[in-house]
């Protein structure tokens, strides 16, 4: 069963969110929060496995609320919602280490995935999105930069490096395998080193690096 917390100031989108989660048997919603303020308490009290946290609130926004629930112990996997799919926001959440982020329109079904997806450790975003963040976060051209990321990827092993690139092109655990003919624990067990040596907290931050880095397709 996966616990879910959702974070967000409109009593309407919290009931309709809970509704969509609590329609499949393996998602309890196990409580609700409306500003960003009480999520880290939140967390504390409820344990949940994934936060679903909005970006815009009055007192405390999702981006600082998602830096001091990623900064707790065992903290859980956080999602952003948001309204605007370019919202400089998210994108500064991410780096903050959210595993990725929802529009609020997203299909019942597709929220569902989501969440399933990330409280198994892997990113939600499909490698369209993760390529558009990648994108985004690539706008600083200076030679630095570069030269940055390559210093913190010299120490992977071939293999590492191999694992590294697939991640970077968004594909899951299992496609990975499939394309470097490896188990899935297999390559979960590479992903968990990566996460480790390069000092970063999910598959994102993962394909970030690697564009930083001049491993792109």
């Amino acid at each position: 069963m996966t616990r879910v917390l959702i974070v967000d100031d409109e009593a309407l989108v919290r009931a309709g969110l809970r509704m969509i989660l609590e329609s499949s048997d393996e998602i309890a919603v196990v409580g609700e929060v409306d500003d960003g303020a009480d999520a880290v308490e939140a967390v504390r009290r409820c344990r949940p496995d994934v936060v679903l946290m909005d970006v815009r609130m009055p007192k405390l926004d999702g981006l600082a609320a998602t830096v001091g629930v990623r900064e707790l112990p065992d903290a859980p996997a956080v999602i952003v919602l948001t309204t605007f799919d370019l919202d400089d926001y998210v994108f500064r959440a991410l780096q903050a280490g959210a595993s990725g982020f929802l529009l609020k329109d997203t299909p019942p079904r597709e929220l569902v995935r989501a969440v399933q997806v990330v409280a198994a450790g892997e990113s939600m975003l499909s490698p369209t999105v993760t390529r558009r963040l990648i994108a985004h976060f690539a706008g600083d051209p200076r030679a630095e930069r570069r030269r940055a990321a390559e210093e913190r990827i010299e120490t992977l092993s071939p293999r590492e490096r191999d694992v590294f690139v697939e991640v970077a092109r968004g594909r899951s655990n299992a496609e990975i395998g499939d394309v470097l003919f490896m188990s899935e624990a297999t390559v979960k067990a590479h992903v968990s080193r990566l996460l480790v040596k390069l000092a970063v907290s999910n598959r994102v931050q993962l394909a970030i690096l690697a564009h930083d880095a001049g491993l792109r397709d």
